[in-house]
């Protein structure tokens, strides 16, 4: 209330008052992460909803698993000494003085869940997942702090045939997509223990004679993992990397049967492939097939869908041995390969003429809805007005209706294309309009 002056009188304001700044800047998303708005949020769904529609064709149930885990479910299965471990989980102590990890990939989530809900006895599991994942590492085009993954596990089968039907499965997602032709899909293979074990004993042999040579986290790699060197960015790196050994001059008759097992089996579904011998996993739980879609469209980044088998990931879980094999492809490269959004539906425009009709426009729009049609009516406005909100949400028609009109049983629809106007029974606008 005004504060009266000495005379009894109220001070007297000005009408307008100077604008003051706000108080607090405007809030800005954190670093790494994106809104999915309009486009880039249909291009999102459209992703995950071909994905989910190719991967039940293969048998595929979904599965949901919490964005969180006990800390050790990623320390253990990525390796305590990964770059994800060591620099990039978002890891926190939780009021209760646990550990707990937003999770940075999707496939130990699903292993810790086929372990703890005891479903190992009932293999094989065909599973896809989509979901976010976070990691703390450098933004950059199509990679952000908070991502989202899509993925697939077949967990349960040890055969040849189980890697070349999820390899199969990932190449019809993007041929659905429209996005297989942008795309190759490079193979390799990581042998069996005993492979690995002789390819690791020659690349410590090759780079211990180029030590000198080596970046210092190479170095480290030398000692704990060799393998993993073969990953390395670093310049000086990769001119070694690429002349060392490849694993095929140490795989056994059985590696090498798996192999080419897989290899039979791509040709006959009919997936083209490329064989690249530098794609390796550093962790030990990886074996056999490993491959890779990449694409030349994004630049550096240019891996869109990633995977292997991984037969000794479930019994890190605390579970049985139990042979797996699956992928993950990253939701916002798929997205940005896309030539075009699905477009938003168009709706129905339904106007009322008149305030008495608006009952009647209410019915006639949830009846639409309930049919599965988008349709919308303006809160507000004239005829005029209403027509111009049609017109700005891109509407396919209105359906206008007078007190005449309600009266017979009627609703004038009109093309916004066309122009056309017909009368229809209210009883059979759903099925006319569908």
């Amino acid at each position: 209330m005004p504060a009266a002056n000495e005379a009894g009188k109220h001070h007297i304001y000005p009408v307008a008052t100077p604008r003051l700044p706000p108080l607090v800047p405007p809030v800005q998303p954190i670093r790494g992460t994106a809104d999915l708005i309009g486009e880039d949020s249909r291009r999102h769904r459209h992703v995950i909803d071909t994905a989910r529609a190719v991967a039940a064709t293969y048998g595929c149930d979904e599965w949901s698993t919490p964005i969180f885990e006990a800390t050790a479910v990623f320390a253990r299965t990525l390796g305590e000494t990964s770059d994800v471990v060591t620099k990039e989980m978002y890891s926190f102590e939780d009021r209760g003085g646990d550990s707990v990890t937003l999770r940075p990939e999707g496939t130990a989530g699903v292993c810790r869940a086929l372990v703890s809900n005891g479903l190992t006895q009932t293999l094989p599991q065909k599973i896809f997942y989509a979901g976010p994942m976070f990691r703390y590492e450098r933004p950059q085009k199509g990679r952000y702090r908070q991502f989202h993954q899509i993925g697939l596990e077949l967990i349960g089968a040890a055969e040849p045939l189980a890697d070349a039907e999820a390899i199969a499965c990932g190449h019809g997602i993007l041929t659905a997509l429209g996005i297989a032709a942008d795309t190759t899909l490079e193979l390799n293979t990581l042998g069996d223990t005993d492979s690995r074990s002789a390819y690791r004993a020659a690349l410590v042999d090759y780079f211990t004679l180029h030590r000198a040579a080596l970046s210092e986290e190479s170095l480290t790699r030398l000692d704990r993992n060799p393998m993993r060197i073969l990953d390395s960015k670093d310049p000086a790196d990769r001119a070694l990397v690429a002349d060392a050994p490849t694993i095929a001059p140490h795989l056994t008759d059985t590696a090498r049967a798996f192999y080419d097992g897989v290899k039979r089996h791509l040709d006959r579904i009919g997936v083209p492939y490329r064989e690249n011998p530098r794609i390796v996993r550093g962790l030990d739980y990886y074996s056999h097939t490993a491959f890779e879609f990449v694409t030349d469209r994004l630049g550096a980044q240019g891996t869109v869908l990633a995977g292997g088998r991984y037969d000794g990931l479930v019994a890190e879980m605390g579970g049985p041995p139990t042979p797996a094999v699956g992928w993950a492809a990253g939701i916002e490269r798929l997205a940005m390969l896309l030539a075009a959004p699905p477009p938003a539906p168009a709706p129905i425009a339904v106007i009322p003429i008149g305030d008495a009709a608006e009952p009647a426009a209410l019915d006639v729009l949830q009846a639409l809805r309930r049919a599965g049609i988008r349709a919308e009516m303006a809160y507000r406005g004239n005829l005029r007005r209403r027509m111009e909100r049609a017109n700005k949400i891109a509407a396919r028609a209105a359906v206008l209706l007078g007190e005449d009109d309600i009266a017979a049983g009627v609703a004038q629809v009109k093309d916004l294309a066309s122009g056309e106007q017909i009368a229809i029974p209210l009883a059979e606008l759903p099925d006319r309009l569908r």
